[in-house]
């Protein structure tokens, strides 16, 4: 019996841990559905999805969001979303449903669909941008109209079971929990309306949950080392028969379509020793007086995929000053209050925010100028690189801290001083003899 509970504190112990983002301790999805009206056998809903995580976007293709009825219910119609399956509906006989599986699974419509199909917030494709990087473009909303369902607050039973896909796995959510309903104003903001009722889901994202391996790694270079810290071997797995990659002079790079995604997700990478899909190069590039410069360089080695809307979220002690960013967009991210050493690039809408698939054009770079602390700036000891980087959220592998550039003049001054040592212990010894 102590053995069993042993094990469930630990798995709830490492469930929260895998959820808890602590450079984003408060980023969740939260979904929010508000019944707007009563119909005779239902209700008719607004569902609002409000990404509040700072640097974590859901990409292309989009979310995916499921749930299973507590009772019977029916989907009868929907505005700026759709279900993937309508389901067994053989039993309505005049006006047939949109859904009638007791699992929906629903996906955001795609760009372009006629007005009378959309709704506000909805028809894009699915992606949702961060709320550090665009709070206005963090959100998603469809409407739907809910059959064979309770009438009044009293009836109405919660759905439950909820699923997230942001395209992939990750995600986990808690229970649909009823809260204060929902406030709207009118378009001339004069009179307040509400919700007749309002209930919430809350879903947080696990890397752990998402994928076994890193998805990203870091590499390291600076104008005081002629060697550069590569990605560590097999940060994301080791080549093999079964991943599929290519080298950069393969003719199956020439072929068409060899671009286009495949519908499992199965990626096509360029081959590697660290077999990332991502590399984030961090380099020390100029040493002024009152100053330093850093190269930040993000390249894609996947074949199939691009990366819309990318996030690079970094934590350094140097981020607190912060001079000028010359081809990103950057904005601090500020956990705990009195910490100022996490920030978050991403790029510029129309120039840069989209990173290419792996080839010519697949990658992004921009220069950081820092201005320097003199109680706490050095370049010994790795100082200038970062300690955490995370990409599209999830965390990247750095190198071992032991393979980072070094100053050549400390090991130079070490190297002396041991020579010294050995010197002046001979002349000694000679003239004691």
């Amino acid at each position: 019996m102590r053995a069993f509970f042993s094990t469930l504190f630990f798995s709830l112990l490492v469930y929260s841990a895998a959820a808890y983002d602590p450079l984003d301790p408060n980023g969740n999805v939260t979904i929010k559905w508000d019944i707007m009206s009563w119909t005779p056998d239902g209700y008719v809903a607004v569902v609002t999805m409000n990404n509040f995580q700072m640097y974590r976007h859901i990409m292309n293709p989009g979310w995916t969001l499921g749930w299973t009825w507590a009772k019977k219910e029916v989907i009868w119609s929907m505005v700026g979303a759709q279900t993937t399956e309508q389901g067994d509906c053989s039993k309505f006989k005049t006006n047939i449903p949109h859904c009638c599986k007791k699992t929906p699974t629903v996906v955001d419509l795609l760009p372009g669909v006629p007005y009378n199909q959309q709704f506000a917030n909805c028809c894009k494709g699915g992606v949702v941008s961060a709320w550090g990087q665009d709070p206005s473009d963090a959100v998603s909303a469809f409407q739907l109209s809910i059959g064979l369902a309770g009438t009044t607050n009293k009836t109405v039973k919660l759905p439950k079971n909820f699923t997230l896909l942001g395209p992939g796995p990750g995600y986990t959510c808690g229970p649909a929990k009823v809260v204060p309903s929902t406030n709207f104003l009118t378009p001339d903001r004069r009179r307040k309306t509400q919700a007749l009722m309002t209930w919430n889901v809350t879903c947080t994202y696990s890397q752990f949950l998402a994928r076994e391996k890193p998805s990203c790694c870091v590499s390291f270079s600076s104008f005081y080392n002629d060697t550069i810290t590569p990605c560590p071997t097999c940060a994301c797995g080791c080549k093999s028969k079964n991943n599929n990659c290519v080298k950069t002079d393969s003719k199956i790079l020439s072929m068409a379509g060899v671009n286009t995604p495949r519908k499992n997700g199965m990626p096509l990478l360029q081959c590697t020793h660290h077999m990332c899909p991502v590399r984030v190069h961090w380099h020390v590039k100029v040493n002024y007086k009152e100053y330093w410069r850093v190269k930040i360089a993000i390249t894609n080695f996947n074949y199939r995929l691009n990366y819309s809307l990318w996030t690079l979220a970094v934590q350094h002690p140097n981020l607190n000053n912060v001079t000028q960013v010359f081809s990103f967009n950057y904005k601090p991210l500020v956990p705990y209050k009195h910490v100022n050493d996490t920030g978050m690039f991403y790029g510029t809408k129309f120039f840069n925010d989209l990173l290419m698939e792996a080839g010519p054009f697949g990658n992004v770079q921009s220069e950081v100028l820092l201005q320097k602390d003199a109680e706490t700036f050095t370049f010994k000891q790795g100082w200038a690189f970062p300690r955490k980087v995370y990409f599209n959220g999830d965390e990247c592998m750095l190198p071992p801290p032991d393979t980072y550039p070094f100053l050549p003049n400390s090991g130079h001054k070490n190297l002396l001083s041991f020579s010294s040592s050995i010197f002046i212990l001979v002349i000694v010894l000679i003239t004691t003899w």
